[in-house]
């Protein structure tokens, strides 16, 4: 996607108070709460520290001053180009700890739910056009057949549901993370939103890798606001979760000492991916967790709920992929199956992906290739587990004789040998088994 794209995208600076589409009570608050916990007086810091532009944060100091919360501290400060100072009073110390005793949050000021949603819009992940070249360049460290990508181009840039399935070790993962990187472009991230004056945070470090942003001149008064600094550019979102995943992770989190709510995964994978990895492996059945994104996945909204039981919706603008080890058949019924959009199997490589793959990290592990090794490999090894190549297997035997070559104190190298003692450790012989 082009820098044009992205910037037709970003969110428009807010011009006035009535642009915030917040109670001014809310936004008033915040500004005191901000102040006396960070100890600001300028308007310019105010302003970086509530993500608004200085005439907007002008607007909420005016405002307080005339509530006799704020008071002018009558020094101009020669280092920020004459600018006025400003304290809390009596009164406005009074009432940003009140403020802060019903709700912690300062800072950035929230975004409201709705005016997010119309953000959504602007930057989905249904928007994407994702080209053969993008999907192939993302991939080009996989051994792939054609036809898996054939199947996988459209189902990425459909920005629907997708189920990987198929035996252990065969990439899914590898898979999984290539598509992440090959959609490749930015979006922008609340770092919170609003909803029935409750804030939701929603921008985490963790989840979300921000984009440097070119400073604008500190000293200059008149900062020029490219987009609305209550978002942070980011990187498309990509949440990974495996055995962990629970339903209660899908629920928004309370936090009762601070009054305020953080933002669910799949909240914070919008614009982006979700990945439910080993999906089996959980204690929730699959079944309950696909139940869970039924109504999520078929009409781009989901449901959540504040500690009063209220309910609400937000936009579900993300790409799902489930990836599992097991036959769809197994751990879903039909009407789950019928509403995750893509099905791709992915299977084993063939032969000769096999050898190209194994080619491929010797030459990567510096372990130079022998023809005899191979050919006992394919002729001796393989048929006595009926010839079933996995793409985790180059790697593991490679690795193995490496071990063993350091072991020995003998130069990178492979040998019939050597396969047969690396081939040892991938299986374990059940003794037991009596046929």
């Amino acid at each position: 996607m082009n820098m044009q794209t992205a910037n037709v995208m970003a969110p428009p600076p807010p011009r006035t108070l009535e642009d915030m589409k917040l109670s001014t009570v809310m936004m008033r608050d915040i500004v005191l709460k901000t102040m006396f916990r960070k100890n600001v007086d300028m308007v310019s810091d105010l302003s970086k520290a509530i993500c608004l532009p200085i005439p907007v944060t002008q607007e909420l100091v005016d405002m307080a001053r005339e509530q006799r919360l704020l008071e002018a501290t009558g020094t101009l400060n020669a280092n920020n180009g004459n600018e006025m100072g400003y304290q809390l009073t009596e009164q406005g110390k009074a009432r940003a700890l009140d403020a802060l005793s019903q709700s912690e949050y300062f800072g950035a000021m929230p975004v409201p739910l709705d005016v997010y949603r119309e953000q959504v819009k602007r930057q989905s992940v249904r928007n994407m056009q994702i080209t053969r070249d993008q999907l192939t360049g993302a991939m080009g460290h996989l051994v792939l057949p054609d036809m898996l990508l054939d199947q996988l181009g459209p189902a990425v840039s459909a920005g629907r549901s997708i189920l990987m399935y198929g035996p252990p070790g065969n990439g899914k993962s590898s898979i999984s993370n290539g598509i992440r990187d090959a959609l490749g472009d930015n979006v922008f991230v609340p770092r919170a939103i609003e909803y029935a004056g409750q804030v939701i945070t929603v921008y985490d470090p963790i989840v979300h890798a921000a984009v440097p942003m070119e400073e604008d001149d500190p000293t200059s008064l008149r900062r020029a606001t490219k987009f609305d600094m209550r978002y942070v550019k980011c990187e498309r979102p990509t949440v990974i979760t495996g055995g962990e995943l629970s339903l209660d992770m899908l629920d928004l989190v309370y936090n009762p000492t601070a009054r305020t709510y953080q933002a669910p995964l799949q909240l914070k994978s919008t614009g982006g991916i979700f990945i439910v990895d080993d999906l089996g492996r959980q204690a929730e059945p699959p079944q309950s967790l696909v139940n869970r994104w039924i109504v999520p996945l078929e009409e781009s909204k989901d449901i959540l709920a504040l500690q009063s039981g209220e309910k609400f919706e937000v936009p579900f603008d993300t790409l799902v992929i489930f990836s599992t080890n097991f036959h769809p058949n197994e751990i879903f019924d039909q009407a789950a199956l019928r509403r995750i959009f893509f099905k791709i199997k992915i299977d084993g490589p063939n032969q000769e992906n096999f050898l190209k793959i194994f080619a491929m990290v010797a030459k990567k592990r510096k372990m130079p290739l022998d023809e005899a090794t191979l050919v006992h490999l394919l002729k001796v090894k393989y048929p006595e587990i009926d010839n079933i190549y996995a793409n985790y297997q180059p790697i593991f035997l490679i690795d193995q004789m490496i071990s063993i070559c350091d072991f020995e104190g003998i130069p990178y190298q492979m040998s019939p040998d050597l396969i047969d003692r690396a081939w040892a450790n991938m299986f374990v012989k059940d003794e037991h088994i009596v046929k």
